[in-house]
């Protein structure tokens, strides 16, 4: 039997703090380098895509994710400029809330106006959908 060709897989993590900002990554490769992002990456093969979420945040921030709960899959094909890529969005919290760049991201840092920057992707609208689902909003 042959494989059919299939979109790729991703995860993005959207973690808030207790003042409502959010963990926001500025990525050190195109597309959209330069800009802020939500941390995450492709999924390895034979990894479960909470252990590459939590993977990835931790390569990017330094964080280390504590409770992680699905939010949704984002699969607009036009989502990347890279081809169709699916990413799996996990929300969650964290014991370490000092973050630092690193792997794929310059800086990582928690942003309160996040609404007023221009975010990689489709990161805006997943960051209103975390919202509305952790706090109602």
């Amino acid at each position: 039997m042959s494989v059919p060709r299939t979109p790729h897989l991703a995860v993005d993590c959207a973690l808030f703090d207790e003042d409502h900002r959010v963990l926001l990554i500025t990525r050190k490769n195109p597309p959209y380098q330069g800009c802020l992002a939500l941390p995450g990456g492709f999924v390895a093969i034979g990894e479960q895509v909470e252990d590459a979420c939590r993977r990835e945040l931790m390569e990017e921030t330094g964080i280390v994710a504590q409770d992680l709960t699905l939010l949704g899959v984002y699969s607009d094909a036009a989502r990347d400029p890279r081809g169709h890529i699916c990413s799996i969005v996990y929300v969650g919290s964290s014991s370490n809330l000092e973050p630092h760049g690193g792997d794929d991201a310059v800086s990582a840092e928690w942003i309160a106006n996040w609404r007023e920057r221009e975010l990689a992707f489709d990161h805006w609208e997943i960051l209103e959908d975390a919202e509305r689902f952790l706090f109602g909003a």
